[in-house]
């Protein structure tokens, strides 16, 4: 049998899942992608080469500005009291890999919002380089971690590293 779509009335309608009975708990997500480039476009961006400034530390705050406003962006998602926001990057030859984690103390959990960290963090590195590669490409955004409420802990299959691995 199919799992209930929750964000459905009997009628077929989307509405927001109701959570005011659930009981607040810590809540974590964490979530990857990748922005593929040009080599030239990864030193650029290590060395501080982009015309438009420092996009990592931009790429930073854009992403922990849009987990904050991930229920204004995706329509059933509730507004939430985010408590933490952490973005890292890890600069390869030819990508720029991203890592959002986010915590909160509320009813539900904060998995599209460190969605949302990533891809608006990754967005915004696409914006700050494409005048000088507009081949990049956004790849992989995917949840890799999440923690607390009813279903506890889940990790991605093959999952073996986290924030250790983005020091930059």
């Amino acid at each position: 049998m199919p799992p209930e779509f929750t964000h459905l009335d009997p009628l077929g309608r989307a509405r927001m899942v109701d959570v005011s009975a659930k009981e607040p708990s810590i809540r974590r997500a964490m979530a990857r992608c990748s922005v593929k480039m040009l080599p030239e476009t990864a030193s650029k961006i290590a060395t501080g080469a982009v015309s438009k400034g420092d996009v990592l530390a931009v790429a930073r705050v854009a992403g922990i500005q849009a987990s904050k406003q991930t229920a204004n962006l995706i329509p059933l998602c509730h507004p939430l009291l985010v408590g933490s926001v952490l973005v890292h990057f890890r600069i390869e030859e030819s990508s720029v890999e991203v890592e959002a984690h986010v915590d909160t103390f509320d009813r539900t959990g904060v998995e599209m919002e460190a969605l949302t960290a990533c891809s608006i963090a990754a967005l915004t590195i696409y914006d700050m380089c494409k005048s000088t590669d507009r081949s990049m490409v956004i790849t992989e955004i995917a949840l890799w971690e999440k923690s607390g409420g009813r279903s506890g802990q889940w990790r991605r299959a093959g999952h073996d590293v986290g924030i250790d691995s983005f020091d930059e």
